[in-house]
């Protein structure tokens, strides 16, 4: 997993409220247990025409935000079942960062795993940076301080320490279990003392 310490970039404004996994990624498109590939999907009814072709000046679509790498998202943000896919998805668009008021615990618990940074910030605070975005401004997130900054703006979040250690570190949960190969390679030594049978090819 890619580490995440400091990240300046454009962001997209997104900030519809109450916006679930399923226009996330709809669950037609969960075919596969494979990370990559669902960007294209993402956000579909909102990028998509029925016929298949872009809506004109999405914002996911257009030249005003390409590159981006921060999503400023609205209020209860990725809530409704509960689909690891959702950040799969974001992360395949090229968000490593999304900024809203609230999120759904399960899909930031998801983010977390995948590399990208959930920030909860106050209504107030996201409005601004909403029209920081479209004025095309960028901003600026630092994880080690935990804060984020646009011009003279300056806001501090809150953040799991375990969750910010993870990031920072750029380990997942299996990562996180591989740093103790001593104390694996100890407990499999000790199980092959108590019970050789086991081991017995």
């Amino acid at each position: 997993m890619e580490k995440f310490t400091k990240l300046t970039a454009t962001a997209t404004p997104f900030p519809r409220v109450n916006v679930d996994t399923d226009i996330i990624i709809p669950a037609k498109h969960l075919k596969s247990i494979k990370r990559s590939g669902f960007g294209v999907h993402a956000f579909e009814t909102v990028r998509y025409n029925a016929d298949g072709s872009l809506i004109e000046d999405n914002v996911f679509d257009g030249p005003k935000y390409k590159g981006s790498k921060i999503l400023i998202a609205g209020d209860n943000f990725g809530c409704g079942s509960s689909r690891e896919h959702a950040p799969w998805a974001i992360a395949d668009l090229g968000f490593r960062c999304i900024i809203a008021p609230s999120f759904a615990d399960i899909f930031a618990g998801n983010c977390v795993k995948n590399g990208i940074l959930t920030v909860a910030l106050p209504q107030d605070a996201v409005d601004a940076l909403v029209l920081a975005a479209e004025a095309g401004h960028q901003i600026t997130v630092d994880l080690a301080d935990q804060t984020v900054m646009c011009g003279n703006a300056h806001y501090e979040f809150d953040y799991n320490p375990a969750h910010k250690k993870m990031l920072m570190e750029g380990l997942d949960e299996i990562g996180q279990t591989l740093t103790s190969k001593a104390a694996i390679s100890t407990y499999e030594h000790k199980e092959k003392l108590i019970m050789p049978w086991l081991y017995r090819a």
